[in-house]
């Protein structure tokens, strides 16, 4: 479920009411939100777009209804690109997408698919068989006396893990990965060790982040142009961008999965 209702921000649209006293507006809420949980599948989940003047307030009706325990994330999605001048306060920058599973325990969302810019920058200085990869951090900061120990690399330099660090293996399964090709000692053999992470298996995508930017998923201004492009007459006010629902759709379906968007707003979600 992706729902966009009303923000209540005072402001009188002509599409809905969104002027609303407070306590109205949350029991609104609480009527369809408690709706929608009926509505959700076992292993769905919901997302909800609201900004700072009731995000906190719907997210503790949120708690009560679909349980505390099932909160998932606070997603900050950047709605515009420069600030407000005429602002009183601060210029906000930001919209919530409050993020709830049905049963978190066997929820889980999809992974983000991998770019270009992330799979650049896995080389092959070695012409290794296996293929494309990078080297990361052999010293872990959680310290273990038993991973901390002297290595010596090809040029014959004896280097150890800096102050307060150990290394992140055993020696044991240190000399195993020697023997595997999966320490780098640097082109010349005398930098301090590293391990060798292949591209060909790491995960298939990546874990999405809490803040998404405009320019990952777009923003209000995008959201307009959209709109614009099949109905310059009567644009609907607050639009979301369909880059935005897309990150969302990604994340929270499976194939052949139903989406109910309850408040269809614009269409973006139909779109």
């Amino acid at each position: 479920i992706y729902i966009d209702p009303p923000y209540n921000t005072g402001n009188a649209f002509s599409h809905y009411d969104d002027g609303m006293e407070h306590s109205l507006w949350l029991g609104l809420m609480k009527t369809r939100l408690e709706a929608l949980h009926k509505l959700l599948s076992k292993d769905g989940s919901i997302w909800i777009s609201i900004d700072d003047d009731e995000c906190h307030y719907l997210k503790v009706l949120c708690d009560e209804i679909f349980g505390r325990k099932n909160f998932v994330a606070n997603v900050i999605w950047e709605k515009k690109y420069s600030p407000q001048n005429d602002a009183k306060w601060l210029s906000d920058s930001h919209d919530h997408i409050l993020v709830y599973a049905k049963n978190k325990d066997i929820w889980r969302p999809n992974l983000l698919p991998r770019t270009e810019e992330m799979d650049a920058r896995y080389k092959n200085p070695d012409n290794d068989p296996r293929g494309l990869w990078k080297s990361s951090d052999l010293s872990v900061k959680t310290y273990s006396p038993t991973t901390d120990y002297p290595i010596t690399t090809p040029s014959g330099r004896v280097v150890n893990p800096p102050a307060g660090y150990c290394w992140r293996v055993s020696k044991k399964r240190f000399e195993e990965m020697i023997g595997d090709n999966r320490i780098w000692f640097g082109k010349n053999g005398t930098n301090v060790p590293s391990i060798k992470r292949f591209l060909s298996e790491v995960q298939e995508g990546t874990v999405s982040k809490t803040i998404w930017y405009r320019n990952e998923v777009g923003d209000n201004q995008e959201a307009k142009q959209e709109i614009k492009a099949f109905n310059s007459d009567d644009v609907f006010a607050t639009p979301k961008p369909e880059r935005l629902l897309n990150r969302i759709v990604d994340l929270g379906t499976k194939d052949g999965d139903w989406i109910l968007d309850s408040f269809a707003g614009s269409g973006t979600t139909g779109a």
